[in-house]
């Protein structure tokens, strides 16, 4: 069966091949790619799962087409065949997304240029749609004319307009359940997970790796788990839990600051922009930058802000500065849009591995360390990814890394992909409105149906229902009014239940009208100065 079930006491009675320490995308695709290949691994993560970056993205799989730019041919294939993979692999949580990018006929962005950049990429990525079911193929890019524009998008920036590139790539309006659909199918593997489980030591034997021990921050209880391999894929972690373990690694991850915007504005097309200011606000000496709007569940999506980060992994944000800069630029790239900061209702805000200390540069490879063969503990291993999209390769590599140095006495176990078992059906009761549970026929049975994803997906508190296995967090001020209602499908006594509605609460931090809003400083947030802006790192 395709259930998470939290049982830490249990799992320390068992002996497994590979332990993997954090519960974000990266961690939940190496325990599916090590249960495909027959591998018994267990997942411990000290918050819930995907609470951290994996929660910030655009929600968009991204292609190679920008990295055609810079001739990088072998992230472009990397790119292409794994947004491939999740359109195979989950049709139902990964669908087309059109994109345009207007043309003013300026540097790069002429006609003839974006016209040639289209062609090689449909060239390439001939292969893109092998395996993928007929209505989530992805067509070849064109160009367009200056009406198809204006029609597609009516407040362009009619100045100068010459037409449009036109493709298409891919998008994930739900990444969070899509990570959980992996971690469900890797469990159905074979695999177990546990959130809510903080890893605290390494346990040596010899000058190997003998397993962990941990606390399950849940009951204050501790446990060792026991593998002769442990992976550290904590992503903005990795580096402290490598320091911990063995040594500092500085080449793992060297943070840098990435945030994305969602507006309370209805998306202004049904495409994803990508569109860069064409007259920089005065007193800019920076080049101009290229944001994308994503059309997420209709309303304005907008990314990605980089910047450097030199702060406290545990509360990255943007400044006021930071976020006032980028609304400028968007207001910039469509004249006449007034975006303001009153709009915002969440900001997404994460930490990624730049190629540098203190810059905003993003690293384009996985870091993988084997610190056994840098004079630390055999079998311990630290990896950083650098995306989405490669989750899944980044943990093939890993594997692959480890495969090499203990080889599984079994070579069965080593089986091809193509012979592991298929996926389990998407879980039910996901999708709904807050309004839903309490209005209608169906209430009962949609109410039915989020009790039992409490019972199988290791749902804690209420907050893990509501951002990480729902679409709930989506309408603030609706889960708040239902938020005693959803009490009640945990039994939870009358303070508990106090407790959840509270901690939910910070979460969602909004006012009456649905904009995020937050006075004083709580875990999870950072301070602003505008009560009308929330920004939010969703804390495990």
């Amino acid at each position: 069966m395709a259930v998470i079930a939290r049982d830490p006491e249990g799992a320390s009675r068992d002996r497994y091949d590979l332990i993997v320490i954090g519960g974000g995308i990266h961690g939940a695709m190496l325990l599916l790619e090590a249960g495909q290949r027959g591998l018994r691994s267990l997942l411990v993560e000290r918050g819930d799962f995907g609470g951290e970056t994996s929660f910030q993205s655009l929600r968009i799989v991204h292609g190679g087409l920008r990295y055609l730019q810079a001739l990088d041919l072998p992230r472009f294939f990397e790119s292409v065949r794994e947004r491939r993979w999740f359109l195979r692999t989950f049709p139902e949580l990964v669908t087309p997304l059109p994109c345009l990018m207007p043309l003013y006929g300026e540097g790069l962005r002429r006609r003839g240029v974006l016209g040639a950049a289209l062609c090689a990429n449909d060239l390439l990525s001939l292969h893109r749609n092998r395996g993928v079911g007929l209505d989530r193929r992805l067509p070849a890019g064109r160009l367009i004319s200056a009406a198809e524009v204006r029609s597609r998008f009516p407040d362009v920036d009619g100045l100068g307009l010459q037409g449009a590139a036109f493709w298409y790539d891919a998008r994930m309006p739900d990444s969070q359940r899509l990570l959980m659909e992996t971690l469900r199918w890797a469990c159905a593997l074979g695999g177990r997970a546990l959130n809510y489980v903080e890893a605290q030591e390494l346990c040596a034997a010899g000058h190997g790796v003998s397993g962990i021990s941990a606390i399950d921050t849940e009951t204050g209880l501790d446990h060792r788990y026991h593998a002769s391999v442990v992976v550290n894929a904590t992503g903005p972690w990795s580096r402290g839990l490598a320091a911990r373990f063995d040594r500092d690694a500085p080449e793992l991850f060297r943070p840098s600051l990435a945030w994305n915007v969602w507006f309370a504005r209805p998306a202004p097309s049904d495409c994803a922009l990508a569109l860069t200011a064409r007259d920089q606000p005065i007193g800019k000496q920076r080049a101009a930058r290229t944001y994308f709007l994503h059309p997420w569940k209709g309303r304005l999506l907008a990314g990605t802000g980089h910047g450097p980060w030199r702060g406290d992994v545990e509360q990255p944000g943007p400044s006021e500065a930071q976020l006032d800069e980028f609304i400028a630029d968007l207001n910039a790239a469509v004249p006449g849009w007034s975006l303001r900061r009153a709009e915002v209702v969440r900001v997404f805000a994460g930490l990624l591995p730049a190629r540098s200390e203190g810059d905003a540069t993003l690293a384009v490879r996985p870091a993988i360390r084997d610190h056994g063969v840098q004079g630390g503990p055999e079998g311990l291993f630290s990896v950083s990814g650098v995306k989405f999209t490669t989750s899944r390769l980044c943990a093939e590599k890993t594997l692959d890394c480890i495969a090499r140095r203990f080889p599984p006495k079994n070579r069965e176990k080593l089986r091809p992909r193509s012979q592991a078992q298929t996926r389990p059906a998407l879980q039910e009761g996901w999708q709904l409105e807050a309004g839903e549970l309490q209005a209608g026929p169906n209430a009962r049975l949609r109410r039915n149906a989020l009790s039992r994803l409490i019972a199988e997906e290791s749902v804690q508190h209420l907050d893990d229902l509501v951002f990480r296995r729902t679409t709930l967090w989506e309408d603030p001020e609706g889960t708040a009014s239902a938020a005693g209602e959803l009490a009640l499908l945990f039994g939870w006594g009358p303070s508990r239940a106090e407790q959840e509605r509270s901690r939910l609460s910070l979460r969602l931090a909004t006012t009456p009208t649905g904009v995020g809003a937050h006075i004083g400083r709580q875990p999870g947030f950072a301070e602003v100065a505008d009560p009308a802006i929330v920004l939010e790192k969703e804390k495990a």
